[in-house]
C-alpha cells in the first residue's frame, strides 16, 4: 500500500468501463501491459478485445474503452466465477478482490429474487464484458494500491432499463440494494447512470462516498463512457492524491 489515495468524481454516473478507463491511466499501463493484465484473468476470448484510445466529448480531450467482444448468452452462477477467477494468474489481491465485487453483486442479486446466493445466476454481470471489466479494475487498483479511495456522491435518475429480466425502472433493482447507505442526488435525464458492476466494485473495494478529501492532486485522468447525456457534465474523473486525509 501506497501513500497515495484515489478521489472518483462522478457528474454523470459510473461503469465497469469506465472504471477500467480511469485507473489505467491512472496506473500508467502501457497498451501491452494492459493486455497483459486481460490475458491474466485467463479466458482466451477475451484476448485483443479492449483498447483504451483517446477521444474528445464537447472540445475536452479525455480517454475512452472501447471493447468488441464475441456473442455470447451465458448465465454463470458466483462458484463459475469464482472458479474462473481462481484459476486465472492475476495476484492474490486482485482475485481476493474481484470475487469480493461479484459476491456483493451476489448477495444484491439474492435479495431481489428471494433466494439462496449459491442459487444467484447472473444475466448481464455474469457475461464477458462484466468479468473482464471487474478482473482488469481489480488488477489495476491493486496495482496503484492507494491506502484509500474516495468517490463522490452518485447521481440517479428516472427512465427505464432493458435487460433479460425485461423492462425494469432505473436505477436496476441491484443497484437499489448496493445503495445503502451511499449519498446520491438526482440529475435532468432518463436510464441508467450507475450500473451494477461499477457501484459492486466500489463497495467490494471500501470506497469512502462523500466530498472531496483534503489532498494534493498528483495526477488525473478524465474517462468517458459510451453514453452522452443531453445537459449533464459527461464523463468521470479521477485523480490520484497524496496527502488525503
Amino acid at each position: 500500500m501506497t501513500d497515495r489515495a484515489l478521489v472518483i468524481r462522478t457528474p454523470s454516473g459510473l461503469s465497469g468501463d469506465m472504471l477500467v478507463t480511469g485507473l489505467a491511466r491512472l496506473a500508467a499501463v502501457s497498451a501491452d501491459e494492459l493486455e497483459q493484465l486481460v490475458v491474466s484473468i485467463g479466458l482466451p476470448a477475451l484476448h485483443r478485445v479492449l483498447k483504451i484510445e483517446r477521444c474528445s466529448v464537447h472540445g475536452i480531450s479525455g480517454w475512452r474503452a472501447q471493447i468488441a467482444l464475441p456473442p455470447e448468452h451465458h448465465h454463470r452462477s458466483l462458484a463459475d466465477i469464482g472458479e474462473i477467477i481462481g484459476a486465472s494468474a492475476m495476484t492474490s489481491a486482485a482475485k481476493a478482490l474481484a470475487l469480493e465485487a461479484f459476491t456483493v453483486l451476489g448477495r444484491a442479486e439474492s435479495a431481489i429474487h428471494d433466494i439462496p446466493l449459491e442459487a444467484v445466476h447472473f444475466h448481464e454481470v455474469g457475461a464477458l464484458d462484466s468479468i473482464l471489466d471487474t478482473c482488469l479494475a481489480a488488477a489495476l487498483l491493486t496495482r496503484l494500491a492507494p491506502r484509500a479511495l474516495y468517490c463522490s456522491p452518485l447521481p440517479l435518475c428516472d427512465g427505464v432499463i432493458r435487460c433479460d429480466h425485461g423492462v425494469l425502472a432505473s436505477p436496476a433493482p441491484a443497484v437499489q440494494e448496493m445503495l445503502r447507505d451511499i449519498p446520491v442526488y438526482g440529475i435532468d435525464s432518463s436510464g441508467e447512470t450507475v450500473t451494477p458492476t461499477a457501484i459492486a466494485f466500489l463497495r467490494a473495494a471500501g470506497t469512502v462516498f462523500g466530498g472531496w478529501p483534503q489532498a494534493t492532486i498528483v495526477d488525473v485522468a478524465r474517462a468517458y463512457g459510451g453514453r452522452i447525456l443531453p445537459g449533464v457534465p459527461n464523463g468521470a474523473m479521477f485523480f490520484l492524491v497524496a496527502d488525503a486525509s
